[in-house]
């Protein structure tokens, strides 16, 4: 792994560059920087849901998660590199296969809420999409690996997913969309 910190109070940065991982300094607003920040605070975000009662499968998914989210912004951090990968998406998507099988089929659109977890895996859900942005923008300028955009990707479903799957352990369902609520 790159270049790691023995220090946090460093002062380099107080001239608005950062490090990556590979020794180089960019600005703070480049977009590399803006999308580690981005997989930064969603992890953050599961964070705060893993705070929450959860069923122990959803509490090892969204641990596992956030390991892989510190992959992933370390190899955004250290371009060239490469850390997340096809086992990766594989994971997710057998994760996603397990969760939306015992789930009933979608008939409206969802709002965010029912459980408090529900919620709070909907924000992270929502995180998620503009770290996918972020990613996609810095590949429009950067070279970027596509498994990490890929991985986001299938993330804010299976978090999707999880809402749903967290509202029905919570002894309750989807909060449903009502197109037709008489405006």
């Amino acid at each position: 792994m790159g270049h790691r910190l023995s220090k946090i109070a460093t002062r380099t940065g107080d001239d608005g560059t950062t490090g990556l991982g590979d020794g180089s300094r960019v600005r703070k607003d480049d977009a590399r920087i803006a999308a580690m920040g981005d997989a930064d605070e969603l992890n953050s975000h599961i964070g705060v849901l893993l705070c929450e009662p959860l069923p122990a499968d959803v509490r090892d998914m969204l641990t596992a998660i956030q390991h892989d989210l510190f992959d992933l912004g370390g190899e955004l951090c250290i371009p060239g590199h490469t850390m997340i990968t096809d086992a990766h998406l594989a994971q997710l998507d057998g994760w996603l296969a397990q969760c939306n099988a015992d789930l009933p089929p979608l008939e409206e659109f969802i709002l965010p809420g029912g459980s408090r977890s529900a919620a709070l895996a909907h924000v992270c859900r929502t995180v998620c999409r503009r770290a996918e942005r972020s990613i996609v923008a810095l590949g429009e300028t950067q070279a970027v690996n596509e498994a990490p955009r890929r991985y986001v990707n299938r993330l804010s479903d299976l978090l999707f997913v999880l809402a749903r799957v967290l509202n029905r352990a919570d002894g309750g369902s989807d909060v449903l969309w009502q197109h037709d609520r008489g405006r």
